[in-house]
């Protein structure tokens, strides 16, 4: 017979599984998941879809109505008590509903209003229970997390490389040095993410559509790096029809011309600092994390791989490594940039996994900072 923690571990897994399948859609809310059980029966369940929508809470009690009384709520993140411009508070919700108990596996993040639904539901003399699963819930909101937190966005830097860290021949070529799956597997990091950045070399050299090129997928929001403003109005990104939308970041000595043409052509421009002639990625991430992008995957050429490192705005790393020798000191490496003078000096990672995608390793690792 199943044991009190285990059979909560259980509802609870089936509750992560319900948040993980809005993911990429909730921006710039979390992924929440909600189950109600009753006589360890499942009742009803719902998940948060999208912004604007109702949360996982209000979905499941509706869905279980009455049958809610003396249930038990699982849900994924501590249920809201504060007003927001779209959505009512949930934690009314769930005193109403008649509930006995309510598990939960992590506290909401946001410093503003963490505590507040636990302390509403204990008050109305509901138990709850925190921390069930807390570890894997954390990972699934990471990008949450730290968007509410430090009011910046989570930052992945994804590379597709050779076995020897090359990204291209001597002559530029690189289509394509992974296989199908890992392409697809890149094309569903694009999906998940609200932005994908990338560097106006890779843009004046490949001419990438930067969209996601998988059934269902959507478009992230382009941020091409530009301090010069080299980029040209018939780029792929530019003047490509999608419903993402184009940000050029540059500097404020960038030509006032040739922005006013890429606002006529429908890309919009933002200007950030200067770290010593280029964009400051730093700067540009305050500015998105203000625009309420949660998420941002860093795909482009060696410089802006090094870059993203050096200036300490990536989180994540995930590499795709294909079994290939490509040789050579003229070919390209993945990260450009001066190495470090010592050995200690070298960027570390924790929380390291790998898995085969087809016939490459896709490798996933969090910056140690």
């Amino acid at each position: 017979m199943l044991m009190t923690t285990e059979i909560d571990e259980k509802y609870m897994r089936m509750a992560l599984r319900l948040a993980e399948k809005a993911r990429g859609r909730t921006s710039p809310n979390p992924m929440v998941g909600a189950v109600v059980v009753k006589d360890n029966r499942v009742i009803a369940t719902g998940y948060h879809e999208r912004a604007g929508e109702p949360h996982a809470e209000a979905i499941a009690l509706r869905k279980a109505g009455a049958a809610a009384q003396g249930a038990t709520l699982y849900v994924t993140l501590e249920p809201c008590s504060h007003l927001n411009k779209r959505t009512p508070p949930c934690s009314p919700l769930v005193i109403q509903s008649g509930v006995k108990r309510v598990v939960i596996a992590m506290i909401d993040p946001n410093p503003r209003v963490s505590g507040g639904g636990v302390r509403a539901i204990r008050k109305a003399g509901v138990e709850v229970v925190t921390g069930v699963l807390e570890p894997e819930a954390s990972r699934l909101n990471e990008e949450f997390i730290k968007h509410v937190t430090k009011k910046v966005p989570f930052v992945t830097l994804k590379i597709a490389q050779t076995l020897d860290g090359k990204i291209a021949t001597a002559t530029g070529e690189s289509k394509w040095i992974t296989g199908k799956e890992a392409r697809e597997a890149g094309h569903r990091l694009r999906d998940r993410n609200d932005a994908i950045l990338a560097g106006i070399n890779t843009v004046l050299k490949d001419n990438p559509s930067l969209t996601a090129r998988i059934a269902g997928g959507r478009d992230p929001l382009r941020v091409i790096v530009d301090s010069a403003l080299r980029i040209s109005l018939k780029a792929k990104v530019i003047a490509q029809t999608s419903a993402a939308r184009t940000i050029v970041a540059t500097l404020a000595n960038a030509p006032k011309d040739k922005i006013k043409k890429l606002q006529a052509a429908g890309a919009e421009t933002v200007i950030v600092k200067s770290d010593k002639g280029r964009v400051d990625l730093r700067d540009l991430m305050r500015k998105l994390g203000r625009m309420d992008i949660m998420s941002v995957l860093v795909e482009g050429g060696a410089e802006i791989h090094a870059s993203a490192l050096k200036s300490g705005i990536v989180d994540k790393v995930v590499m795709f490594i294909a079994p290939t020798l490509m040789t050579g000191s003229d070919s390209l490496c993945s990260i450009g940039g001066v190495s470090p003078i010592k050995l200690g000096h070298v960027i570390r990672l924790k929380d390291v996994t790998s898995r085969f995608v087809g016939q490459d390793i896709m490798v996933e690792g969090y910056i140690r900072k």
